[in-house]
């Protein structure tokens, strides 16, 4: 069977001969949106915009659900940091107790004043207490989950960073994370350079 052609206007000039098979790709690619062209073909009465028209409409509709998503991941990507005051006040959430002694030690000796919870109750109470500017928290708890607790830091502290320290650091686990509002995911063992560091970046993204 051979394929309908149209005449296609885009401006001063008009392209005739195109394909319906390429006219719908270009249409479903983006090559072409709404409102840029005209298009003509027996059986109709003169030139129509093709979004216009049931065959060709839900070509753009396809395009623009497919721009939707893609906005819509980049978003869910995008952490939002705070503009607000400089981090002064760490919490971290972690189970082992050495970790939180020793990482403690280490951020006090820079000037920051520091918290520390072995489980998901004990770091809720200090949310409530005295909500910190920034909170390092495991996903693995005694009491439940991390991820969790990262949802009820989000609803509690809105203006809490939250950055992920975890050994099960799966691409889901982070998905899952990025998507409940922590702003970064620092994977077990790590050093007190690794820490430090992702606090600067934090001190960076809030200056920009």
């Amino acid at each position: 069977m051979q394929e309908i052609k149209w005449d296609i206007k885009r401006g001063a000039g008009i392209y005739r001969v195109i394909y319906n098979s390429r006219l719908k790709s270009w249409i479903a690619t983006g090559a072409i949106k709404r409102g840029e062209i005209m298009v003509w073909r027996s059986g109709l009465s003169g030139f129509r915009k093709p979004e216009e028209l049931p065959e060709l409409a839900s070509f753009f509709e396809r395009w623009e659900k497919q721009q939707l998503r893609r906005i819509k991941r980049k978003k869910s990507k995008e952490q939002v940091v705070p503009q607000t005051r400089p981090i002064r006040n760490i919490l971290i959430i972690d189970d082992e107790k050495d970790l939180c002694s020793l990482l403690s030690d280490a951020l006090s000796v820079k000037g920051y004043h520091v918290a520390t919870a072995n489980t998901r109750r004990e770091g809720l109470i200090c949310l409530k207490k005295a909500p910190p500017d920034l909170v390092f928290l495991d996903l693995k708890l005694p009491d439940g989950d991390g991820i969790s607790v990262l949802s009820k830091i989000r609803q509690l502290c809105p203006q809490t960073i939250v950055t992920i320290i975890s050994a099960y650091g799966s691409e889901e686990r982070r998905e899952e994370a990025r998507k409940k509002g922590a702003y970064g995911f620092i994977d077990k063992p790590f050093t007190e350079k690794d820490i430090l560091k992702s606090i600067r970046q934090v001190h960076k993204k809030r200056r920009d």
